[in-house]
């Protein structure tokens, strides 16, 4: 049985300049900090971050949750990221949009003022 969205994985091939840029993006420091896998805890889901891999916006395209869309691209924006999709309504007053890390990842974000965190089992 799927019990729903854990972790979302990112390559990050210069690890420790991906781990202080997400660190700053996501206002924390990792839980876990190893040479192989950094993990933040991101609304009890995991941003994982590795250091093989190639990054890329295609593949699945996991949306984080933010409060205030438009404050949040620009800040993403203003830490460095590059604008790759804008804030668009898609029904519903649900708001998606995207930014490239600085890395070369997709790092998309929505506001869903219909879901429901406490409904995540």
């Amino acid at each position: 049985m799927i019990l729903g969205l854990r972790t979302a994985i990112y390559p990050a091939p210069d690890l420790d300049a991906a781990k202080a840029w997400y660190a700053q993006v996501l206002e924390q420091s990792p839980y876990f900090d190893e040479p192989f896998y950094v993990g933040f805890n991101v609304g009890g889901f995991e941003l994982g971050l590795v250091p093989d891999g190639i990054p890329g916006i295609a593949g699945p395209q996991p949306l984080w949750g933010v409060s205030q869309i438009d404050a949040e691209f620009a800040r993403l924006v203003a830490l460095g990221a590059t604008p790759l999709e804008p804030v668009t309504e898609v029904g519903g007053g649900i708001k998606v949009g995207a930014v490239t890390d600085p890395f070369g990842n997709r790092f998309g974000i929505i506001e869903n003022p219909h879901f429901d965190p406490a409904g995540v089992k």
